[in-house]
């Protein structure tokens, strides 16, 4: 197991438990179950960077930035359906692109 996947998964058993994430839990974690060769940085960093953050909302927003944007574009195709041309006009693009056929020759020509 590598030392980042190590500290996740323990500052995730912290945060289940309701405890607070610091850099001596971390350790203490790790060192229980048998992984002694994290380098000591890496406990603070981690602590440091989990700091006043929520793991749950973290871990349950994971894809948030492409949800939204799919969110915004259902709005749009709601509100007028301008988001559905728009989408099947570069579908139709992307047939004409593709096609050899519009070159003059083919695959077995």
């Amino acid at each position: 197991m590598s030392s980042d996947l190590a500290i996740v998964y323990a500052a995730l058993i912290l945060k289940d438990d309701n405890v607070e994430v610091t850099a001596d839990k971390l350790q203490t974690l790790t060192k229980e179950a048998g992984l002694t060769e994290i380098e000591p940085i890496w406990f603070s960093l981690y602590a440091k960077a989990l700091e006043g953050q929520d793991l749950k909302e973290l871990i349950f927003n994971i894809g948030a930035g492409a949800g939204a944007s799919a969110g915004a574009a259902a709005g749009g195709a709601a509100a007028g359906g301008a988001t559905e041309e728009a989408a099947a006009e570069e579908a139709k693009e992307e047939e004409k692109e593709e096609s050899d056929d519009d070159m003059g020759f083919g695959l077995f020509d």
